[in-house]
C-alpha cells in the first residue's frame, strides 16, 4: 500500500515537472516574441523599445517612454502612446492613443490618436508597417529635415485573411517645416500648412503559412513576395485642408532563398504624386550620405536598404521608382563572437519633378537620369559589426573621385 502511494507521488511529481517546463518555455517563446516586436512584456503594459533611445541632427539625443496596454488588461479595448524629449531642440513630443476591438477572427481594431511630434520630410510611411522594429537605425543619425505635425486621426484595422491586411486611415494635421521653405501654388506661398488626408494601405503575403492555434492563428513559415499598396487622397476644403492632392505608393520585397545560409534579396519601391503635394509630402530616395570633405569624415553606419553615396537633401521627386539587389554569400566561419558574411549590392534610383520652381528655400536636383551605385558589405566581423564599402557612378557621378565612395561600418544581429 505504502509503495503505491510513492508511486503515485512520483508520477504526480513528474507531470507537475513537465507542465511547469511546459509554462517556463511559452512564457520564454512569448518574451522573445514580443522583444523582437521591440516590446519588453510587463503584466499589464508593453514598454515600447522604440521610444527608448535616438538621435538625430535636429533633435541631439531623442529619449522617453512608450507602450501599449497588454491582452491581460483587456482582449477587447488597449491604450497607448509615447513621450520623448529632444536635447537639441528642447522640446517634448507625445502620442496619446486608444483601440477598441471590433472583431477577433479578423482582427478589426478602430483607433483614434492625437500626436504631437516630428517627421522625416519627404518620408513614406505605410499604414501596415508601423510595427516594424529595428535594434538600431542608422539613416536617423544624420537626418536634418524635419516637420512638425499636430495631428487628430481615426483609422481602421482590418485582416480580411492573416495573408491580407488593411487599414483606412482618416486625418487631420497642421504642419510646420523646421526649415527653410516656402510652397508656391495658385493660391498663393505656404511657409506652414494644414491637411485633411484620407489613407488606405494593403499588405499581402499570398504565401505566408499559418496554423491554427487557441484564439486564432500562427505563422509557421514566412514567405515571399510581400506586396503593399498604399492610396492617399488630400482634400481642398473639408476640415480646413488647404491642398488638394493624390499619392500613389507601392513595394515589393523578394527572397530567392538558395539554403539556410545564403539568398538573395530584391526589393522595388515606387511611388508618384499628383496635384499640390508640398515638399514635405513628396519623396527622397533614403539617402545616407553626409556632407563632408572626406571619406573618412562621411565614415558612419550603413542603412539596411539606403543608397549609401547619396548625400541627405541631394534629391527630391514627386515621381520615382527604386529597385535594390542584394546577394548573401554563405559565412566563411562561425564562432562565438564572428560570423563574416559577404554581401553583394547594387541599387538604382530614378525620378523627376514636374514644377521643382515652387518649393523655394531649397536647392535640390532630380533623379531623371538615373541613380546607381554598386558595392559590397562583409558583416558580422565581430560582435555584430562589419564593414561596407559602395560607390556612385553613372550620369550623378562626381568630379573627385572620392566624393563617389562611401565607407561605413554595419551592424547586424539575430535575435
Amino acid at each position: 500500500m505504502f509503495s503505491i502511494v510513492i508511486g503515485r507521488a512520483q508520477v504526480l511529481d513528474s507531470d507537475v515537472s513537465r507542465a511547469q517546463d511546459s509554462i517556463k518555455a511559452k512564457r520564454k517563446a512569448d518574451f522573445i516574441h514580443n522583444f523582437g516586436n521591440g516590446y519588453i512584456p510587463l503584466k499589464y503594459f508593453n514598454l515600447d523599445l522604440r521610444y527608448l533611445i535616438k538621435f538625430n541632427q535636429y533633435e541631439g539625443i531623442r529619449t522617453g517612454l512608450g507602450g501599449t496596454t497588454s491582452d491581460k488588461l483587456s482582449k477587447k479595448f488597449r491604450v497607448n502612446g509615447y513621450t520623448v524629449y529632444g536635447f537639441k531642440d528642447s522640446q517634448y513630443k507625445y502620442s496619446i492613443g486608444a483601440g477598441l476591438r471590433l472583431n477577433e477572427t479578423h482582427n478589426t481594431w478602430l483607433n483614434v490618436a492625437y500626436t504631437d511630434d516630428l517627421q522625416e520630410a519627404a518620408s513614406t510611411k505605410y499604414l501596415t508597417d508601423k510595427r516594424i522594429f529595428q535594434f538600431f537605425e542608422p539613416r536617423l543619425l544624420n537626418i536634418s529635415l524635419f516637420y512638425h505635425h499636430v495631428t487628430k486621426s481615426i483609422s481602421l484595422q482590418h485582416d480580411y485573411d492573416p495573408r491580407l491586411n488593411t487599414e483606412t486611415q482618416f486625418y487631420t494635421t497642421n504642419i510646420d517645416p523646421k526649415f527653410d521653405y516656402t510652397f508656391v501654388t495658385d493660391e498663393g506661398a505656404f511657409k506652414s500648412y494644414d491637411l485633411t488626408v484620407a489613407k488606405i494601405a494593403l499588405l499581402w503575403s499570398p504565401f505566408d503559412i499559418y496554423k491554427p492555434i487557441e484564439g486564432g492563428v500562427k505563422k509557421t513559415q514566412n514567405a515571399f513576395p510581400k506586396l503593399t499598396l498604399q492610396y492617399t487622397q488630400s482634400f481642398n476644403g473639408p476640415l480646413g485642408g488647404q491642398f488638394n492632392f493624390q499619392k500613389l505608393d507601392f513595394k515589393a520585397t523578394y527572397h530567392f532563398i538558395h539554403n539556410k545560409e545564403s539568398h538573395t534579396e530584391l526589393d522595388f519601391a515606387t511611388g508618384i504624386a499628383i496635384g499640390d503635394a508640398p515638399l514635405t509630402h513628396l519623396y527622397h530616395a533614403y539617402p545616407n550620405n553626409i556632407t563632408k570633405a572626406t571619406i573618412m569624415q562621411r565614415f558612419s553606419v550603413a542603412g539596411l536598404n539606403s543608397f549609401e553615396t547619396m548625400y541627405f537633401n541631394e534629391f527630391f521627386s514627386d515621381m520615382f521608382s527604386i529597385l535594390q539587389f542584394k546577394h548573401f554569400f554563405k559565412p566563411f566561419y562561425h564562432s562565438t563572437f564572428s560570423k563574416p558574411q559577404l554581401v553583394l549590392l547594387s541599387r538604382f534610383a530614378i525620378g523627376d519633378m514636374q514644377d521643382p520652381e515652387r518649393h523655394e528655400g531649397i536647392t535640390f536636383n532630380t533623379l531623371d537620369k538615373g541613380y546607381l551605385e554598386s558595392g559590397f558589405e562583409l558583416n558580422q566581423l565581430i560582435f555584430g559589426f562589419g564593414l561596407s564599402l559602395t560607390y556612385r557612378y553613372g550620369a550623378y557621378h562626381l568630379p573627385e573621385i572620392e566624393d563617389n565612395i562611401a565607407l561605413k561600418f554595419t551592424f547586424n544581429v539575430t535575435l
